[in-house]
């Protein structure tokens, strides 16, 4: 080969690489997407998690969406109020307070206290359980499987499987919902961090008798608790007792007089 056609081609394509270079360039000035400052500060200010609590594709969603005005300056759960109090000076928004929750999981149905009707040996994994056989190998076809499918779901390490049943860590929890949303059986809510003392440990919503079999600290729907509650926060429905706490004063009159032990401080 001559040195001719070697700087023919030499000369070729660096001359293409630089046609299509400077045409890359003209391109990318041309459809470049304007990006507001105040979205590069907000995602700045996110903890980069990306777990998803808010509701949005990971932080940048979040960060485009708080800009837009389509989400709160609150939006991450993650965060907390030191977050939401820098994205609002971000915004140019005054923040109010914020109140602190935490994942809690609405059963107490551990090994000891929940009654089984046999041994199950397949996948350990609580999305599968509503398809074998009864619901699961609890009698009661409302309690938590304790297989930890919340647990594989937390990015924070805050729920864990204790005796057979998922427990929180409130320390830990940023209450970002993950838990909430893998759990089949929505046996996970998200109460106050603080203030909120006093906490059902039942879903069930089977009459007495089914209760008293399959557990032994099972709402059996008395009204015990909703009778004598002072402060009218507490109310049985569907079988079972539910707290509002806005309306609770951590009295602690409704687990006194719980027969059954389902209330629980």
């Amino acid at each position: 080969m001559s040195m001719q056609i070697v700087l023919i081609s030499v000369l070729v394509v660096g001359g293409a690489g630089l046609i299509i270079g400077l045409l890359l360039g003209v391109a990318g000035k041309k459809f470049a997407v304007e990006v507001d400052e105040r979205e590069e500060r907000v995602r700045e200010v996110l903890p980069g998690n990306n777990c998803g609590g808010c509701g949005y594709p990971g932080c940048d969603g979040a960060a485009a969406a708080v800009v837009k005005g389509e989400a709160p300056v609150t939006v991450c759960p993650v965060g907390g109020a030191a977050c939401a109090k820098a994205i609002g000076e971000i915004m140019g928004q005054e923040v109010g307070d914020t109140v602190r929750m935490t994942a809690f999981v609405k059963c107490g149905g551990d090994c000891e206290k929940s009654k089984t009707d046999y041994a199950y040996t397949g996948v350990e994994d609580c999305t599968m359980v509503p398809f074998v056989p009864g619901g699961g190998p609890k009698r009661c076809n409302y309690g938590c499987m304790g297989y930890g499918s919340c647990v594989k779901a937390c990015a924070f390490d805050a729920i864990h499987i204790v005796n057979g049943v998922a427990v929180v860590d409130k320390e830990t929890c940023k209450a970002c919902g993950a838990c909430i949303n893998v759990c089949p059986k929505h046996l996970i809510e998200l109460v106050p961090y603080a203030g909120a003392d006093y906490h059902v440990k039942c879903m069930s919503s089977d009459k007495g008798k089914t209760v008293m079999d399959a557990c032994e600290i099972g709402c059996i729907g008395c009204k015990k608790c909703e009778k004598n509650c002072p402060s009218d926060a507490i109310k049985v429905e569907n079988g079972v007792a539910h707290i509002d706490y806005s309306k609770c004063t951590n009295c602690g009159t409704c687990m006194e007089v719980c027969p059954r032990g389902t209330i629980q401080k």
